[in-house]
């Protein structure tokens, strides 16, 4: 009889946690559709309301949106748009090789140290707020920048991509050693068992077997690069321009819509036209999310 109601017991827990489960997931799906149908309907005002077109707002560098419902102004993003992607690729390229060196110290060269010291070191990163990034590269960075090129402001695409990678090198850094311990121990040993080194060995045979989930551990940084808003506009200039290099400010879509937002009219072309670069980081958001489902996919089918 105990047996039994013990077990009746078990099944309602099991009933109970399978309920909330399920709840908490429905309602992670619907929040997430919500949000996009929400951007999507804000986004869309630019081109439904205001009657400009999906060209002028991704290709054309005149922005004078007009601060009325009136609208008659001009939106377009490209300057914010190319912002974005030359400071998040630069960031990648500063970051990669120090996130991929430090994960194969961790794994493969010292593991003790790693996993005593490194990681805590790295895992320390990730709690720190963006704000604190934006400020320390405001305060030393820019100004060392200014001096060592003789610019006449320090605040630049390279200071923003330099402040990127150290926010985005945590992320590569810990997911790219996880993928490079989840890598077949066989494989190590053929690799020595022929005679390798053990540099011959981790760039021939375990970065490539790796390669999957260290692609993963890219777009994740790339997708953090992207989102981030408040450390980027401290450092980039918020110059309307095209930069002729790394040393001349810009702009960028999350920093626009920051400095922007809170002071543009409701209803007004500019507020439609900052909601369209909000849609716009949503559906890149999206499409880094598909990437990492083909990658792991891809991976999966390797296995």
């Amino acid at each position: 009889m105990d047996g039994n109601m013990r077990q009746q017991h078990m099944f309602r827990r099991e009933i109970l946690g399978k309920s909330v489960s399920t709840i908490c997931g429905f309602f992670l799906i619907i929040l997430t559709v919500a949000i996009g149908c929400f951007l999507l309907a804000k986004g869309m005002l630019t081109f439904t309301d205001f009657h400009h077109s999906i060209g002028e707002f991704l290709f054309s560098s005149a922005w004078k949106p007009s601060d009325t419902d009136a609208g008659g102004g001009q939106v377009g993003a490209a300057i914010f748009i190319w912002g974005s992607i030359l400071t998040c690729f630069l960031a990648l390229v500063i970051a990669i090789p120090f996130s991929l060196s430090t994960a194969v110290f961790m794994t493969q060269i010292s593991p003790r140290l790693g996993e005593k010291l490194i990681r805590p070191a790295v895992e320390i990163f990730v709690g720190i707020p963006s704000v604190v990034y934006g400020w320390v590269g405001l305060v030393v960075l820019v100004p060392f920048l200014q001096k060592l090129f003789k610019l006449p402001h320090g605040q630049s695409v390279l200071a923003a991509a330099i402040v990127l990678s150290v926010m985005i090198y945590p992320t590569i850094t810990s997911v790219s050693a996880d993928a490079i311990r989840s890598v077949n121990k066989k494989y190590i040993e053929g690799a020595y068992g022929l005679g390798s080194t053990r540099w011959q060995m981790i760039y021939k045979v375990l970065l490539p077997a790796a390669l999957p989930g260290i692609l993963t551990a890219i777009v994740l940084g790339l997708a953090r690069a992207f989102g981030e808003a408040l450390a980027v506009s401290m450092v980039i200039g918020k110059m309307k321009s095209f930069p002729k290099s790394i040393l001349d400010p810009t702009n960028s879509l999350t920093a626009a819509i920051a400095s922007d937002m809170g002071g543009a009219m409701d209803g007004g072309e500019l507020n439609a036209a900052l909601w369209t670069m909000a849609l716009l980081l949503f559906i890149i958001s999206l499409l880094f999310i598909l990437m990492i489902h083909l990658i792991a996919a891809r991976k999966e089918s390797l296995a």
